[in-house]
């Protein structure tokens, strides 16, 4: 749990949509970042050689009033020791402006209840930030996680609003953020990556009620519709399967090098994949 150079930009992002006057962070935030990359990223003469936790960082320069924070065990002396497996009580429900997790629920077990915990501990109108390993860091905690939970959490039916997905490598500050396309009308976001990929949230908690008892995942949703059955563009699958010379000479295609090649370009992290938008690097400096 940690904030690094690189989000310490996309915190930077979210401070221009949203204030930080009352924060709270899961788990206590380390600073993990060198004097250089701070320097570079916001422009500054403090010094916080000696700083191990972020809350003078989130005071100075984003204006908190007040950062607190939430974990099981006081070995880091958070504010508010607290199980996340477990319900929030009520004293602290919609006290924050905006809630940071950076690296905490993939390590919570039962991590549905941990994303409605963070809910609860939003104000209506404020903004909840994730950033969480989604791609080739395997056996970091129990979860990686993909975009595709947060576009199906995170929308307008269960109360919330202005939701945006990204993805970037793993504390390299000089890579590019690229902001993730919402899955429609059955598709899904595939990605390959040779390098270790966080996925950056930002979404807003409407005013009134949210909903988390009805998450299902957008692509099979599509396919439930009685409306959009998929009988159309099934058929050509039933075809080639019936018809075995056709299936061998589809799967010589499929598993030809330059076919996987292709496919692997468009579905990497990168400007080739469809499914990505790479983003300006103004969005995410200091301002």
């Amino acid at each position: 749990m940690g904030i690094d150079a690189q989000i310490l930009k996309f915190l930077c992002y979210a401070h221009k949509h949203s204030h930080f006057k009352k924060t709270i962070t899961i788990g206590r935030q380390n600073l993990n970042i060198t004097e250089g990359s701070l320097k570079r990223t916001i422009p500054t003469n403090m010094q916080y050689k000696k700083e191990i936790y972020a809350e003078s960082l989130l005071k100075d320069y984003f204006h908190s009033t007040i950062v607190n924070s939430i974990d099981k065990s006081n070995y880091e002396k958070a504010t508010i020791i607290h199980d996340m497996n477990m319900p929030i009580p009520d004293n602290v429900k919609e006290k924050y402006d905006t809630v940071i997790d950076s690296g905490s629920l993939e390590h919570i077990y039962d991590i549905a209840q941990a994303l409605e915990n963070v809910s609860h501990l939003c104000k209506p109108g404020g903004q909840i930030i994730h950033i969480l390993p989604t791609n080739n860091l395997c056996g970091h905690g129990f979860y990686q996680i993909s975009p595709e939970l947060f576009f199906s959490l995170y929308s307008s039916k269960n109360g919330y609003k202005d939701t945006e997905v990204f993805l970037a490598k793993v504390s390299q500050s000089n890579y590019s953020f690229y902001k993730v396309i919402k899955p429609e009308n059955g598709k899904r976001i595939t990605l390959y990556s040779k390098d270790e990929i966080n996925v950056y949230v930002r979404t807003v908690r409407k005013t009134g009620k949210f909903f988390h008892n009805d998450i299902q995942q957008s692509d099979y949703v599509h396919l439930w519709n009685k409306e959009n059955k998929g009988t159309v563009s099934s058929w050509p699958i039933n075809f080639i399967y019936k018809h075995y010379l056709l299936l061998n000479l589809t799967r010589k295609i499929y598993n030809s090098p330059f076919y996987r090649y292709k496919i692997t370009r468009k579905n990497k992290l990168s400007r080739y994949n469809p499914n990505l938008i790479a983003c300006d690097s103004y969005l995410f400096n200091y301002s």
